[in-house]
C-alpha cells in the first residue's frame, strides 16, 4: 500500500512513516504543498495523510489536487485545531474518509491508513 503524509512538522510526520512501514506500506513524507503535489503527479498513493494546517500552504488545494490527480485515493485529514470539527470537511473534500486529531496514537492512525487502504 502506498501513503503520502503530507506534515510541515517533520517529526511527527517521521513517527507516522515508522508505524506504517512496520506494517509493511511505502510511504512517502512531503512538508510542503509542492513536494505534495510533485509526489502526486508521480507516485498513485492509495491513502493521503493530511495535516489541515500546513506551513505556507493549503491543504485543501492538496486535498483538491488529491481528488483530481488520484479521486481513488483516501485522504485521512489530521489536525489540532477545532477547525471543521462539525463534520463540514466531508462536504469540502469528496475523498475524505476521516478527520483525526492531530494527537491520535500512531497505531490508531495506521489501523485506519490499513482499512481504507484496503477500501480503495
Amino acid at each position: 500500500m502506498k501513503v503520502l503524509i503530507v506534515e510541515s512538522k517533520l517529526e511527527l510526520a517521521a513517527l507516522w512513516q515508522r508505524h506504517l512501514a512496520r506494517q509493511g506500506c511505502e510511504v512517502v513524507v512531503a512538508t510542503s504543498v509542492d513536494a505534495a503535489v510533485l509526489s502526486m503527479s508521480e507516485v498513485a498513493h492509495d491513502v493521503i495523510i493530511l495535516d489541515l494546517i500546513l506551513e505556507g500552504g493549503s491543504a485543501l488545494a492538496v486535498a483538491d489536487y488529491a481528488q483530481y490527480r488520484l479521486p481513488e485515493a483516501s485522504v485521512i485529514f489530521v489536525t489540532d485545531t477545532t477547525f471543521f470539527s462539525d463534520g463540514s470537511i466531508f462536504s469540502v473534500s469528496p475523498n475524505a474518509r476521516a478527520l483525526v486529531r492531530t494527537s491520535t496514537p500512531p497505531e490508531d492512525l495506521a489501523a485506519m491508513v490499513d482499512h481504507y487502504g484496503r477500501a480503495a
